[in-house]
């Protein structure tokens, strides 16, 4: 079992987007394509422009060794405090096991209560059963569904 070791999180830039695309990959089927350089930077740009919602780092002795994206989600539920969702969270090959997940999952969840959040959710792909296995250890559970729309919702929106 790997050391455990300190991390430093932080909100990603445009210089990490190379290797926050190469841990997304992680989380990718093997067959689906990769986005080409152009099309990454806009969406990355256009991603951490967005109000409540930050793709972050994790690094360790100078390398990135993690990322996940946090968005707020508010609402008029709850006395109207927000939730919040940890996405496309993935930890390199080669570190995982070390403490780089937990660490990542504790600065999502200080975030949260910082922002005085009623919930923190995330979501895993179900051919994830490590992960899943990783996220129950953390005190998360299994609640609820999850339904997906067959192919984009934009190609929907213009049938």
């Amino acid at each position: 079992m790997p050391i455990a070791i300190a991390i430093a999180v932080r909100r990603a830039t445009p210089a990490d987007l190379m290797q926050v695309l190469d841990l997304c990959a992680l989380l990718d089927a093997a067959d689906e394509p990769r986005l080409s350089v152009a099309a990454a930077e806009a969406r990355f740009s256009e991603l951490m422009a967005r109000e409540g919602h930050d793709i972050y780092v994790a690094e360790a002795e100078g390398e990135v060794v993690g990322t996940f994206a946090l968005v707020f989600i508010g609402g008029l539920a709850h006395t109207a405090h927000d939730s919040a969702v940890v996405e496309d969270m993935a930890v390199a090959a080669g570190r995982q096991g070390s403490g780089i997940g937990r660490q990542m999952i504790d600065f999502a969840m200080q975030q949260c209560a910082l922002r005085g959040c009623y919930k923190l959710a995330l979501s895993s792909h179900l051919r994830r059963s490590a992960a899943h296995r990783f996220y129950e250890g953390l005190g998360f559970r299994k609640h609820g569904y999850s339904y997906l729309i067959d192919g984009s919702v934009a190609d929907a929106r213009s049938g």
